[in-house]
């Protein structure tokens, strides 16, 4: 919606940068096409993010694309049984602009548009997912690291550990699913403690500078991720030979 080579920029100017990419379960192009744009640059590792699908044949088709397009993780999106409530888009009626289609979970834009939002994201998603439902199925089908993408207590971070996971990324979803969950930031000094080197953490939200960086670095975690700032630069068209500024 940002941009017309949307994903396709953001992987080009995330090899140009040289760091890493996450790629959306509702990305415009296919991860197939994500994965080779950046390739086409330089060296760029990417990982799949990933819902919990009522449909374990979807799920399990994304995961094996993912892994064959070279992805080297899976982020396992925890904080998301159901869709938020979001009352701007209430108000609006949002749906995806005409002609985006969401190629990972298999929708073209005709089929999203006959859907609100809500309901689009209820027809796919399972609201019942578990520790023990998801990562030893997960594990049974691929070779990738498995990330857990929502954590914000020590816990749960403790349960990732139990289960094996590969790491944590401490995250509240950019605020936009429950409108009471901390600041990633709070949690995050905790978190590290729980972990105690036994797991990787990484963590994302609000991260907006070089100093919010650094903050987060000495709090604990390995690894920053960002969104909104890559979609502001699209928006506003200031992309050019494979760079977002």
């Amino acid at each position: 919606m940002a941009h017309p080579d949307g994903e396709l920029a953001t992987s080009r100017a995330c090899a140009k940068a040289g760091i890493n990419m996450g790629v959306s379960s509702y990305a415009n192009h296919s991860v197939e096409q994500i994965t080779t744009a950046g390739k086409e640059i330089g060296p760029i590792h990417h990982v799949m993010q990933l819902y919990t699908m009522a449909d374990r044949e979807k799920e399990a088709r994304i995961v094996h694309r993912a892994e064959a397009a070279g992805c080297k993780a899976i982020f396992l999106t925890a904080d998301s049984p159901v869709l938020g409530v979001r009352y701007n888009e209430w108000r609006t009626g949002f749906l995806p602009s005409p002609g985006l289609d969401n190629p990972m979970i298999e929708k073209t834009s005709e089929q999203i548009q006959q859907q609100s939002h809500d309901d689009g994201f209820s027809s796919f998603n399972s609201a019942s997912h578990s520790w023990a439902r998801e990562i030893p199925w997960l594990r049974s089908i691929t070779n990738m690291e498995i990330w857990i993408k929502g954590v914000l207590t020590p816990e749960d971070v403790e349960t990732a550990i139990e289960y094996g996971c590969d790491g944590v990324v401490i995250s509240n979803h950019g605020g936009r699913q429950l409108d009471e969950t901390p600041a990633t930031i709070d949690v995050l000094p905790a978190c590290a403690k729980a972990a105690r080197g036994r797991i990787r953490i990484h963590i994302d939200g609000g991260i907006r500078s070089g100093s919010d960086i650094f903050k987060a670095l000495a709090l604990g975690a390995e690894c920053c991720w960002v969104g909104r700032p890559m979609l502001w630069g699209l928006a506003v068209r200031i992309y050019h030979d494979s760079r977002i500024i």
